[in-house]
C-alpha cells in the first residue's frame, strides 16, 4: 500500500450539492418524455453519469427513443437552476482550509459549469487552474472511464498509486479504481440515499464519510497506515 501525494475531488455532490438539483430535472424531464421516474431512484442509478449516457441507458433498458432535444433542453434549464438553487456541501471550506496535500478536481461537467457552479460558492480561486474536465479530453472519454483521473494526476505530477480520490457516485469510483487510484467515499450530499454507503464501498471506496470535516482525519489514518504497511 502507497502513501497519498495528491487529493482529487469529484466536484457535484461532493463540493457543491448539485446532484439532488440535476435529479429533480433530470427526473422531470424524463418523466414528461414517456420515462416516469422518481428523484429518489434518478439519483440511486445515474448520479454521476452524463446526461448523454444517462439518456443512452435508458433507450436501451427501457427501448423507447428518447428526442435530441433533450440533451439540451437540459442544460438550459439545470443552468437556470444551478445559477439560482446551488449550495455548497456543509464542511468544504473548513476542510479545504486543513487541508495540506495538493489537490484538484476532476469531474464530468463541463468547465463552463464548472467554473459557474464553483464561483458561486466561492472557492473557484482556492482550486485555481487545477480543475479539469473530462468534457475537455473528449465525450467518449467521460467517467465511468479512468481518463480525467490519470489526466489530472498526470498535471499534477503524481503517480496514480499515490493519489486519493473523494468520489460520491458508483459511476466515478469505477474510474478511479481503474485508474489505479485510492478512493474516499462521500455520502454528504442531499442525494444520498440509504443503500449510498454500501454502494460506494461495493464499487471499491476504501471508507465512506457523511461529513466533509471528517475527511483530514481520514486521510490522515490512511496515510498513516499506508507507511506502517511499507515499513
Amino acid at each position: 500500500m502507497t502513501g497519498i501525494d495528491l487529493i482529487i475531488f469529484d466536484c457535484d455532490g461532493v463540493l457543491v450539492d448539485s446532484e439532488i438539483i440535476a435529479s429533480e430535472v433530470e427526473a422531470a424531464l424524463l418523466t414528461e418524455a414517456g420515462y416516469p421516474i422518481s428523484v429518489e431512484e434518478m439519483a440511486e442509478r445515474f448520479a454521476g453519469m452524463t446526461w448523454h449516457n444517462t439518456l443512452l441507458q435508458i433507450e436501451k433498458e427501457a427501448s423507447i427513443p428518447l428526442s435530441a432535444q433533450l440533451i439540451s433542453k437540459v442544460d438550459v434549464i439545470l443552468d437556470e437552476r444551478l445559477a439560482r438553487d446551488l449550495n455548497i456541501i456543509d464542511g468544504v471550506k473548513p476542510m479545504l482550509a486543513q487541508l495540506t496535500l495538493p489537490h484538484c478536481i476532476c469531474s464530468n461537467s463541463t468547465s463552463a459549469r464548472l467554473a459557474m457552479m464553483l464561483g458561486k460558492v466561492g472557492i473557484k480561486d482556492h482550486f485555481g487552474r487545477h480543475i479539469y474536465s473530462a468534457r475537455d479530453l473528449g465525450a467518449d472519454r467521460v467517467k465511468p472511464k479512468p481518463d480525467i483521473f490519470l489526466h489530472g494526476a498526470k498535471q499534477m505530477g503524481v503517480d496514480p498509486s499515490r493519489v486519493l480520490v473523494i468520489e460520491d457516485s458508483v459511476h466515478g469510483i469505477h474510474g478511479a479504481r481503474a485508474a489505479g487510484m485510492r478512493v474516499v467515499g462521500f455520502t454528504g450530499g442531499s442525494h444520498t440515499h440509504p443503500s449510498h454507503a454500501d454502494q460506494l464501498t461495493e464499487a471499491g471506496a476504501e471508507t465512506v464519510i457523511s461529513r466533509m470535516t471528517a475527511l483530514p482525519g481520514v486521510i490522515a489514518a490512511l496515510s498513516a497506515w499506508s507507511e506502517s504497511m511499507t515499513a
